[in-house]
């Protein structure tokens, strides 16, 4: 239930109320009595979207899309390299015997 502000034009008296969206704007103001009470407009609250399929990235261009993919692709393979190199230090050979010289 969203929270409504309200003014009356009689005293001045500005004051929130917390209603359903269906109920009628107040009337009646709490302070005077006055039948002069008026629903303000307000900046409203900041819209937050819950689940998938509201990330900005669910949405991107497709011109983004191909510059990730090939910075990934750029990076991943440098990574790719440099991790076959270190497990090809400690493999083992055919025989089972370690090809860097360490005792088994």
């Amino acid at each position: 239930m969203p929270t409504y502000d309200y003014e009356c034009a009689g005293c001045g008296h500005e004051f929130e109320l917390f209603q359903p969206i269906t109920a009628k704007p107040v009337k009646r103001c709490p302070r005077c009595g006055a039948l002069r009470a008026r629903r303000l407009i307000g900046t409203g609250a900041g819209i937050i979207f819950k689940g998938s399929g509201f990330y900005q990235t669910d949405y991107r261009s497709e011109d983004y899309k191909k510059a990730a993919k090939a910075e990934k692709e750029s990076c991943g393979g440098d990574k790719k390299d440099k991790s076959d190199q270190s497990t090809d230090k400690n493999a083992l050979s055919k025989s089972g015997k370690p090809t860097s010289g360490e005792a088994a």
